[in-house]
């Protein structure tokens, strides 16, 4: 039986490496695959991209998008092995059960890479729902400048400084954004919590 997976990090964490090396083991085998990524990162352009020079040609993604019909339109036409879905923190909650139910209704693996949580340590929408119904939940390890396991986030301006209001997406890279641990994002912000 097919699975739902979740594969969750900071930023800089590897996702978008995983997910490439996981459509590549499918490829090397001869097994189709159907790749996924948010239209909203406009640095893409159609692309799952890794910071390491890694990429393959994706489908984009809306909160329009038919997940279960396209995919399924694509599976009956040439036989699916897995779906792999980057940036998914940006799916609606409605897309990450239209993945649920090609795990589950049309027996395609589904692999979901992307973010827990936002710039203020916030649940992002696809990503809470992935938490929630995910048959398999994996952490990968991203490094704070201290050597800790990076969990969270933080948003910085051009100065460097961080960033404490906004929209809750904005797209960039390491520019806009630093990997931290739970201790040193808390200090950045001076943050109560």
């Amino acid at each position: 039986m097919a699975k739902l997976y979740f594969y969750y990090a900071s930023m800089n964490a590897g996702k978008s490496t995983n997910l490439l090396q996981a459509d590549f083991n499918y490829r090397e085998r001869g097994m189709a695959t159907m790749l996924w990524t948010a239209a909203l990162d406009t640095r893409s352009e159609g692309m799952v991209r890794s910071r390491i020079g890694l990429e393959a040609d994706a489908d984009r993604y809306t909160p329009g998008t038919d997940l279960w019909g396209e995919t399924l339109a694509r599976h009956e036409s040439g036989g699916l092995a897995c779906v792999l879905v980057d940036e998914a923190q940006f799916l609606t909650a409605k897309q990450v059960w239209q993945c649920a139910r090609l795990a589950d209704e049309a027996n395609i693996p589904v692999l979901c890479y992307g973010l827990r949580t936002d710039f203020r340590g916030d649940l992002f929408p696809g990503s809470a729902v992935l938490l929630g119904i995910a048959d398999s939940l994996v952490e990968l390890k991203g490094v704070c400048h201290c050597g800790r396991k990076a969990t969270m986030n933080m948003r910085v301006g051009a100065d460097g400084a961080a960033v404490r209001a906004g929209a809750q997406t904005e797209v960039g890279g390491n520019e806009r954004y630093v990997a931290l641990c739970r201790r040193h994002f808390t200090e950045a912000l001076a943050d109560t919590r």
